[in-house]
């Protein structure tokens, strides 16, 4: 405790100093994280790759790829993100001017998690450094390869001051690191349960969250739809990651009229994509360990399975697989998945989706595919959510301009691009005014004041 103790200190001795504020400062942090990642870019495929099996091609759309994007587009906009914004003043104010002023939050603490493990740690991060902020890295233990690599990348670029790489394993490393020093903002990414217990930690301090959690996102695939196409995106981003991805769709909710072409379409998508057996495909992912296989080959379990199921524990592979109506009290329909499970439940009505999707209100994401806008229209201002997408799936998380983050249940807060500096800024508002004109009907005594006053107000 007293390791961590003395060094959330020096970070806050350092954010004091004011080291931290200037732009010349923050624009030379993320140059030399892009040089460092650049440099450790063959290090980090090689890690994602034995602990999640991602492909180079895979890794550059979904973790590298992204980061330097998230750089490049932040480094390009920081200047006008730190400047004041002048907003309208009110007539009681004449002549005033009125600004909004963004200034740094203080220490943060930025908790990833391990499916992707490389850009959701280093996202959030690049939205702390541009607002002028210390931070505190805690990366997952469960890709310890990728962890390693992010270490060296982390501790060659940054004063351990300004930035602080803490290691190690969850259960122990975060109560130390929340119990040991008030942080000014605390940003999780993960599992609801564990999102509980920091909000409680860091409720007990008034210290403001970031939640991005996750659930049972829906997709919705109505008679309108364009099968083919949405049989291609939909298993794209479900099997991508082997599943092990928040925003993926948990289940798909297919009319009953074409459930079954829906099916013999994904089945297809799914050798097309990664052949007769995916086991040995360069492009199918592989589970994180053996206690989240078990997990989701306990899902499985006493299911009808329309295709895949094939495991191999020693792989730590599950196939991508089609689950046949499951029940609405069978575990696969009462935890969130992450996997490459995929159940294909059928309605015939619009009041037996909305029943469904209420069991587990305000999802992460949410889809929607038909191709008629009025029918689109009608859904997403239906169902609650965090964000989502008509005729594809979890490409809005991709869009800087779209700030990605749930509701309730599936997260609190939002980030990407400039909603990432927000984020990790407080917006101070200012009202600048002059000596004169003194307005003498602002003064006591108010009485017989009362007209002027309203025509004012």
């Amino acid at each position: 405790m007293t390791g961590f103790t003395n060094q959330l200190n020096a970070l806050r001795g350092f954010y004091n100093t004011g080291a931290t504020r200037s732009f010349d400062f923050r624009r030379e942090q993320l140059q030399q994280l892009k040089k460092s990642i650049l440099k450790h870019e063959a290090a980090l495929n090689a890690a994602l790759f034995e602990d999640l099996h991602k492909s180079q091609e895979e890794i550059w759309a979904t973790e590298t790829g992204m980061v330097l994007s998230e750089i490049t587009a932040t480094l390009k906009a920081l200047k006008d993100w730190m400047e004041p914004t002048r907003v309208p003043t009110n007539l009681i104010n004449f002549p005033g001017k009125s600004f909004l002023y963004p200034e740094p939050l203080g220490v943060v603490l930025i908790i990833a998690p391990w499916n992707y493990p490389f850009q959701l740690l280093f996202m959030p991060l690049i939205g702390a450094i541009a607002a002028g902020n210390c931070i505190v890295l805690k990366p997952s233990e469960l890709a310890a390869a990728t962890e390693k690599v992010m270490g060296t990348i982390i501790e060659e670029t940054f004063n351990p001051k300004h930035v602080l790489y803490a290691p190690g394993e969850g259960v122990t490393v975060i109560p130390e690191l929340m119990d040991a020093f008030r942080y000014d903002h605390v940003f999780y990414t993960g599992g609801t349960a564990v999102g509980r217990i920091i909000y409680q930690k860091a409720a007990a301090q008034l210290t403001p969250v970031t939640l991005e959690l996750g659930g049972k996102s829906p997709c919705i695939v109505t008679p309108n739809a364009s099968l083919k196409t949405a049989a291609k995106r939909i298993a794209n981003v479900k099997f991508s990651n082997a599943g092990q991805l928040c925003v993926s769709p948990d289940y798909l909710l297919v009319h009953a009229s074409v459930k079954d072409a829906l099916v013999g379409l994904l089945k297809e998508t799914i050798v097309q994509f990664y052949g007769e057996h995916p086991i040995a495909s360069y492009d199918f992912g592989r589970i994180i360990n053996r206690d989240h296989f078990n997990r989701l080959k306990k899902l499985m379990e006493n299911e009808r399975l329309l295709h895949g199921g094939e495991h191999n524990e020693e792989q730590l592979f599950i196939a991508p697989t089609i689950v046949d109506n499951p029940s609405l009290n069978a575990p696969i329909m009462q935890e969130e998945i992450f996997g490459p499970l995929l159940p294909v439940i059928p309605y015939t009505t619009d009041e037996e989706v909305r029943s469904l999707i209420q069991q587990h209100e305000n999802p992460l994401a949410f889809y929607i595919f038909t191709d008629n806008k009025k029918e689109a229209e009608q859904w997403l201002q239906a169902i609650p959510f965090g964000g989502g997408c008509v005729n594809t799936a979890a490409m809005h998380y991709l869009n800087k301009s779209l700030p990605f983050g749930g509701r309730g249940n599936s997260g609190i807060g939002k980030y990407h691009g400039r909603y990432s500096f927000e984020t990790f800024s407080h917006i101070k508002s200012v009202l600048k005014t002059t000596a004169w004109p003194d307005m003498p009907f602002a003064y006591p005594p108010l009485k017989g004041k009362l007209n002027t006053l309203k025509k004012l107000i």
